[in-house]
C-alpha cells in the first residue's frame, strides 16, 4: 500500500527551504538563524500549501539538541563547572524567580489562575540550549571565563525545570488545573524521589561512566574504521540522552551534557568533537526549522500588546536582572554583557512546560502561543543584539560616571595587595587567562624562577591564587584600570593565554600605551586570527594545530639523526 515517506519529505523540505532562505538572509546582513525560522514558518500549519509533519520535526530538533549539549560537554570539565558554582547556581536561581515573578505578575493581570500565571512566567525565565550556545561559539567564548558562567547558568536552569516539569503534574490540581489536587505526602515524595533519581544519574555518569565511556572510545578507536568511531560518538549521545531520560526523568540536553563531560576523559574527546560537528550543525538547523513550525502569526494581529509585553520582559527584564546579577558578583563589564544578551530568549524547555501547561488546564492556549511568538522574536533579535555588545560597552564607558559605577572600584580582588614586593612586580610576565593553558604556563614561569602576575576573569581562580601567596588580579585585561593592577608599565611581557584575537588586540594596545618596550606572545584558535596579530606585530604567536605539526616535524629530525635500533 502506498504511503507518504513523512521522515523524508521532512528533512527534505526543511533542509531544502532553510538553505535557500537561509542563504537569502546572509545576503541581506540578517542572522541565517532568521531565514532557518521563516522556512519554519512556510512549512508550518499556520501557513498555505505543503505542511511538514510537526511532531516529527520536533523528534528530530531534539537530536540537534542532543548533538550540541554533547559537542560542549566535550569542551566542559567539571572543574571548569565547579568554579563558577558561586555565581551560576545562585544567579540562576534568583533570575528565575525574578523573571517568574514578573511574568506571573503580568498575566495576572490578564485575569488567569494561580497556575496560569506560575507557569507563563516560568516558560519566560529560561533560556534556549541552542540560541546561547551558538552565541557562544559565534564569539569565540565557549572556552573563556563567560562562556562557562552562562553555561554553568544554563545547567543549573536545566536542573530546575526537570523539577518543575516532574512537580507540576501533582501539583496542578491544587493550582486550578484540570486535574485532582494530591496529598502533601505524595507531593513529598515525589520532590525526593526526583531529587534522589537526579542524583544517582549524576553519580552513576561521575564514577562508572567516567571510566566506561573513554574506555569504549579507545577500544572502537583500535579498530582503525573511521565510521565505526563516528557511530560509537553519535550511539553514545543519544543514547546516554535518551536513557538517562527514561531511566532518571533528567532532559535529553542534560543527559547529553554529562556524556559529553565524560567522554572528556579520554584523549580521543577532540577527535569525538570533530566527527560529531558536521551532523550537530545539520541537526541544529532544524530545531529553528522546528521553531518556526510553532508560530502562528496571527497571534501578533489578535494580541499585539500581550506580544509585546512577553519581549519586553525577555528581551529586556530577564536580560538587565541577568547583568545586575553578574555585577553584583563582581564580574567584569564583557562578562555581564555577554552573559545577559545570551539569555535574553527562550526557547525547548519553555515550548515544553507550555504544552504541559496547556494539558494540564492550567495554561490557556492564548498563553502557549504568546510564548511561541515572544521565543521566536527573541531568537531572531538575539544575534543582531548580540552584535551591539561592544557598542553598548564603549557606551557606558564613555560615561565615565555610570562607568565607575558599574566596574565597581572598591573590589578587592581588582586590586593587587601592597604585600608584594617591588621585585615581584618589576620585570615580571603579566600572564591573561589561567585556564588548561595559563596553569601550564604559570608552572613553566615558576621552574624557571620568573616572577609573574596573574589577570583572570574567574573570581574563584583568584581567590585560590591570592591564598597561595600568588599575585594575581580579578578582571577584564582589556581595562586599562585592571593592566595598570597587574603593573604592566614595569612588565617585561604580556602573554595572552585566551584564544580571542581581537580582544588580545585591545590588551596589547593599552599594554604599549603604557609600556611601549614591553614584548609580546599570544595564543590564536585559527589562520585568520594569527593573521590579524601578525598585523599588529605580536613577538609569538601560537596556534594550537600548527605547533602540534611542528612539534612532530621536529621529532621527524631528532629521529632521522638517531641510529636505527
Amino acid at each position: 500500500m502506498h504511503h507518504e515517506p513523512s521522515l523524508i519529505v521532512t528533512i527534505a523540505a526543511s533542509f531544502g527551504l532553510a538553505l535557500v532562505l537561509g542563504f537569502v538572509a546572509a545576503r541581506i546582513r540578517l542572522p541565517v538563524l532568521v531565514g532557518y525560522m521563516v522556512a519554519g514558518i512556510i512549512l508550518g500549519p499556520a501557513s498555505p500549501g505543503f505542511v511538514a509533519d510537526v511532531a516529527l520535526s520536533q523528534q528530530l530538533a531534539e537530536i540537534g539538541v542532543i548533538l550540541l549539549m554533547f559537542g560542549v560537554g566535550l569542551h566542559f570539565s567539571l572543574e571548569d563547572l565547579f568554579a563558577v558554582r558561586r555565581i551560576a547556581l545562585p544567579g540562576a536561581l534568583l533570575e528565575m524567580t525574578c523573571v517568574t515573578a514578573l511574568g506571573a505578575g503580568v498575566a495576572s493581570l490578564w485575569g488567569w489562575s494561580v497556575g496560569g500565571c506560575l507557569v507563563f512566567g516560568l516558560c519566560l525565565s529560561v533560556a534556549s540550549t541552542v540560541v546561547l550556545v551558538r552565541a557562544l561559539e559565534r564569539a569565540g567564548l565557549l572556552e573563556s571565563v563567560t562562556g562557562h558562567i552562562a553555561i554553568g547558568w544554563l545547567v543549573v536552569e536545566d536542573l530546575v525545570m526537570v523539577l518543575v516539569l516532574v512537580l507540576l503534574p501533582p501539583l496542578a490540581g491544587a493550582l486550578g488545573g484540570d486535574v485532582a489536587p494530591v496529598s502533601e505526602h505524595s507531593l513529598l515524595i515525589t520532590v525526593l524521589f526526583t531529587l534522589v533519581k537526579v542524583a544517582g544519574f549524576i553519580a552513576l555518569m561521575m564514577v562508572v561512566g567516567k571510566r566506561l565511556f573513554p574506555w569504549l572510545l579507545w577500544q572502537v578507536a583500535h579498530t582503525g574504521s573511521r565510521e565505526l568511531f563516528t557511530l560509537c560518538v553519535i550511539a553514545a549521545a543519544i543514547g546516554i540522552a535518551y536513557g538517562s531520560s527514561v531511566l532518571f526523568g533528567v532532559s535529553l540536553a542534560l543527559g547529553a551534557f554529562f556524556a559529553g563531560i565524560v567522554m572528556r576523559e579520554s584523549s580521543l574527546s577532540y577527535r569525538a568533537a570533530q566527527e560529531s560537528l558536521p551532523l550537530r550543525d545539520a541537526f541544529s538547523v532544524l530545531f529553528f526549522v522546528s521553531v518556526g513550525m510553532l508560530f502562528d502569526p496571527r497571534v501578533l494581529v489578535d494580541n499585539p500588546l500581550g506580544v509585546l509585553s512577553v519581549v519586553a520582559i525577555i528581551m529586556f527584564a530577564k536580560s538587565m536582572t541577568a547583568f545586575t546579577l553578574v555585577r553584583l558578583f563582581r564580574y567584569p563589564l564583557n562578562t555581564a554583557v555577554t552573559v545577559s544578551v545570551g539569555l535574553a530568549q527562550i526557547g525547548e524547555f519553555s515550548f515544553i512546560l507550555a504544552s504541559l501547561g496547556v494539558t494540564l488546564g492550567l495554561l490557556p492556549k492564548e498563553g502557549q502561543n504568546l510564548i511561541l511568538a515572544g521565543s521566536l522574536i527573541s531568537i531572531a533579535l538575539n544575534p543582531l543584539v548580540s552584535y551591539a555588545v561592544e557598542p553598548i560597552q564603549r557606551w557606558i564607558r564613555s560615561r565615565s560616571r555610570l562607568a565607575r559605577f558599574l566596574e565597581q572600584p572598591d573590589d578587592p580582588l581588582a586590586i593587587l595587595p601592597m604585600t608584594f614586593t617591588s621585585e615581584q612586580l618589576t620585570d615580571h610576565v603579566v600572564l591573561v587567562g589561567y585556564g588548561r593553558v595559563g596553569r601550564r604556563i604559570a608552572k613553566a614561569l615558576y621552574e624557571r624562577g620568573m616572577a609573574y602576575v596573574v589577570v583572570e576573569e574567574s573570581r574563584d581562580l583568584v581567590e585560590n591564587l591570592r591564598l597561595k601567596g600568588l599575585p594575581a588580579v580579578a578582571g577584564d585585561a582589556v581595562e586599562p584600570e585592571v593592566l595598570i593592577q597587574a603593573h604592566i608599565a614595569r612588565a617585561a611581557m604580556l602573554i595572552v593565554a585566551m584564544p580571542d584575537a581581537l580582544r588580545t588586540c585591545r590588551m596589547l594596545e593599552v599594554a604599549r600605551l603604557l609600556n611601549p618596550d614591553i614584548r609580546s606572545i599570544a595564543r590564536v584558535h585559527s589562520d585568520e586570527e594569527a593573521a590579524l596579530l601578525q598585523r599588529e606585530n605580536v613577538g609569538g604567536i601560537f596556534y594550537g594545530e600548527q605547533e602540534l605539526a611542528n612539534a612532530m616535524i621536529s621529532n621527524i629530525d631528532t629521529q632521522k639523526k638517531e641510529p636505527a635500533r
